[in-house]
Order: C-alpha cells, then structure tokens, then sequence
C-alpha cells in the first residue's frame, strides 16, 4: 500500500503553492499559536485578578516590570517590535489609569514604572502562569533546552520578516 503524501496545512492554499510552501505552513502554525497566546494571556491574568486587559496591554504591563527598570515609551515599543507607538502609547495610559504602572517626566522624555500594585499583579499572573502552563509544559516531549533552541529559531525568523517588510515597502 503507498503511503498518502504529507498533507499541507495551511490557512491559504494559494500561498503554498510552489517553491517555498513550508513558509506558508509555518505562517499558519505562527498564526494560531499567536491566537492562542494572546487568548490565554488574558484568561491567565483574568485568572490573576484584573479582568478587562488587552494582549497588548498585559505585554506592556510585563515588559514596564521586566528588570525593575524605568522604560521609554520607545524602549517598550522597540522591545515589543511595535512600529504603531500610539497602540503601545494607548496601552501606557490605560494601565496608568488602572494604577498599575506610574510615569515620571525627565527632561523632554517619560519614564514609566510599575506601581506596587502592578508589580504584585505581575507576581500573580506568574503564579497563575506556573500552575497552568509551565507545569503542563513539563509534560511535553520537548526539553526545556529544546523550546529555548526554538525560541531563537522564531527571533531569527523575525529579522527575516522585518528584511522582507522592508523589501516589500520598497516596491
């Protein structure tokens, strides 16, 4: 019996067509994992007590705690790889607005922090993130070392997309 060939899953047949087909795949693949990353983003930090955030949102709340280092609204966005500042900026306010994180004017530049309870709100999203996610993890046929190895496959890959975008606004 022959064995069937390796079926293609792709969200748009038209873009796997020909040389190059397993971009298409992998596109796919990046597009429901980033769905679903962004879906259980909100429901873990429902899960941590604040209930009316955006991915975007909980991101730039992650990112203004990461280190514990005062950020501009360039570092956040530079970071995220965020060129439409103003979401980013949008997301800045609200969480202010929500206290989670305070600014400070230096000059001509803003600097934002977390306040202390947006930094006990990220210690409760980790613990949520622990319980329901990392522990899973551990159950995976994928090493620690492995998901590390992939981590910097999608950053590479992200530099190639960034090229191609260029590329593409030069037409």
């Amino acid at each position: 019996m022959e064995k069937e060939p390796r079926r293609r899953i792709v969200s748009s047949r038209h873009l796997a067509e020909g040389e190059g087909w397993q971009a298409s795949e992998f596109e796919f693949g990046l597009i429901i994992a980033f769905n679903a990353f962004s879906r259980w983003m909100v429901k873990c930090m429902a899960a941590a007590g604040q209930t009316d955030m955006s991915p975007l949102e909980i991101l730039v709340l992650h990112n203004v705690n990461h280190r514990g280092r005062d950020k501009r609204l360039s570092d956040i966005s530079f970071l995220l790889n965020i060129d439409d500042t103003h979401t980013v900026n949008y997301a800045l306010r609200k969480l202010s607005k929500a206290d989670l994180i305070v600014s400070e004017k230096r000059g001509k530049e803003v600097f934002y922090s977390t306040s202390p309870s947006g930094a006990a709100l990220c210690d409760q999203y980790r613990d949520v993130r622990v319980r329901c996610l990392i522990d899973g993890l551990s159950r995976m046929d994928m090493s620690g070392d492995e998901l590390s190895s992939l981590a910097a496959s999608l950053r590479a890959l992200s530099g190639q997309y960034d090229q191609a975008s260029r590329a593409a606004s030069s037409l």
